[in-house]
């Protein structure tokens, strides 16, 4: 299914692709509404050469010593991947787009995750609201309300 989107004043269409929820395509959207003012080149569902394809990605330019200067995971991710993406693809900074809680996310990655790769705000999570979907029925998100989400630096 093709959804149409207005994210911060661009027109965006996303596909729902076999198996995907309407909730990953939309943290897409939102992740994507959130962080294309900071990284006006993002793109999304970009393959960029690597054993995994980046839901959300702005490759790095010449103000980032790393090939990529953004890099979202939308949905269940996990720590073997998260820890590998910042270990081994360059990543500046690693957000994590989740629905519901992640503090036991949190807690798993600050174990498993050595702290030189995880510098500060390198790795993000944000976690949207429960009812996120009914906020954002219209598909039209000038910009992510703050209280539509919480913002955790791993």
């Amino acid at each position: 299914m093709l959804y149409d989107f207005e994210l911060a004043g661009r027109r965006v269409r996303l596909w729902q692709r076999t198996g995907e929820s309407y909730e990953h395509v939309l943290m897409k959207a939102l992740g994507y509404a959130m962080f294309v003012g900071e990284f006006p080149a993002m793109e999304i569902e970009q393959r960029v050469g690597l054993r995994y394809k980046p839901d959300l990605v702005a490759r790095g330019g010449a103000e980032f010593a790393l090939p990529f200067a953004f890099w979202g995971e939308c949905g269940q991710t996990a720590v073997r991947k998260t820890a590998w993406l910042l270990k081994h693809a360059g990543v500046a900074r690693l957000v994590l787009f989740k629905i519901g809680s992640s503090s036991a996310l949190v807690k798993e990655l600050r174990a498993v995750v050595d702290e030189r790769y995880r510098a500060p705000e390198r790795l993000v999570i944000v976690n949207f609201v429960s009812d996120i979907v009914e906020r954002t029925l219209e598909r039209r998100i000038a910009r992510v309300a703050e209280g539509w989400y919480t913002r955790t630096i791993v």
